[in-house]
């Protein structure tokens, strides 16, 4: 399997509550609530560290989980997400340029 590379899209208004993190999409104004996992996840969306070393270093670092179920899971989740729009997916690196 080829690595997934994610990164936040510029069409949203993120704020950190406590542990949590509120994204608003500009796209319809949809509101999304994302837990501790998803925050960690959201975080280190940065483009260019793929989706499993994100898990491996920031998930089952800092959480007791099975690495296999944690990447699963997230695989799940940064699709769910980049189908509303809020992050971007790639199989390589994702490099933004201005």
């Amino acid at each position: 399997m080829s690595p997934v590379y994610i990164a936040r899209t510029s069409e949203v208004a993120a704020r950190l509550l406590g542990s949590e993190m509120m994204i608003m999409s500009a796209r319809d104004s949809t509101l999304f609530s994302l837990n501790e996992t998803a925050t960690a996840i959201w975080q280190a969306a940065n483009g260019v560290t793929p989706l499993s070393e994100i898990v491996e270093r920031s998930l089952c670092a800092q959480f007791d989980v099975d690495p296999a179920a944690a990447l699963r899971d997230a695989e799940e989740l940064v699709e769910g997400l980049a189908k509303h729009g809020i992050l971007k997916l790639s199989d390589q690196p994702i490099v933004e340029t201005k």
